[in-house]
């Protein structure tokens, strides 16, 4: 299979770039500014997310686009149009594409009604720019006519150790039994690639521990 992923050199987006090649799918990395280091084995393609004309030149020969793409701070309002650019380019090519969104839109999983981006408990104030951001970017996805799937990790992603193992959930956050809501981005990379190899029947759907 042929796996485009932008955002390939973020925490998700280069493990997820990893996950597929070790799975043996022909892989095409792409970044702003990506360059060769840590992906000897695979395609690199320096292209904005953006980028109408050149998104839309990559997944012409792709069977499924990856988004892992994250704004710098401060340029969180960008993500709904480089969404739209994504999803317009995923319509006109027939290819499928998932992204990796935030945890934000999900259901409090303890207030029916409250979202997790109000919730405090998961969302502290200084992480609520990039929960906004989330939120925008799932509604711009909704209603789109694209083939999507948007993946919101837990509430805590962090670089940890591949298990292998996670739980998969819809549109409430998940928690273990002691509160928590996390994921290494090692297995947030492995639900990745499963719902590429075997999709699902959400279009918007959660992992966690």
């Amino acid at each position: 299979m042929r796996i485009v992923v932008f955002g390939a050199t973020g925490m998700v987006g280069r493990r997820v770039v990893s996950e597929a090649s070790v799975r043996g799918h022909d892989v095409v990395a792409v970044s702003r500014g990506v360059g060769g280091e840590g992906f000897a084995t695979v395609a690199t393609v320096s292209v904005d997310a953006g980028d109408p004309v050149r998104v839309r030149e990559l997944l012409r020969t792709a069977d499924v686009a990856v988004s892992a793409v994250r704004p710098r701070p401060g340029e969180e309002a960008s993500v709904p149009a480089t969404t739209t650019v994504l999803l317009d380019a995923a319509a006109a090519t027939g290819t499928a594409l998932l992204l990796v969104g935030g945890a934000g839109p999900l259901s409090s999983p303890d207030s029916p009604g409250v979202l997790v981006i109000d919730d405090e408990r998961y969302v502290p104030a200084r992480w609520r720019s990039s929960a906004v951001a989330s939120l925008a970017q799932l509604q711009a996805c909704e209603g789109h006519r694209a083939a999507w799937t948007y993946l919101s990790p837990p509430a805590v992603l962090e670089p940890g150790e591949r298990t292998g193992t996670y739980r998969r959930g819809t549109t409430t956050l998940l928690v273990d039994g002691a509160g928590r809501s996390r994921i290494s981005a090692e297995d947030l990379a492995v639900a990745v690639l499963d719902e590429v190899e075997n999709p699902g029947r959400a279009r918007h759907l959660t992992v966690a521990y």
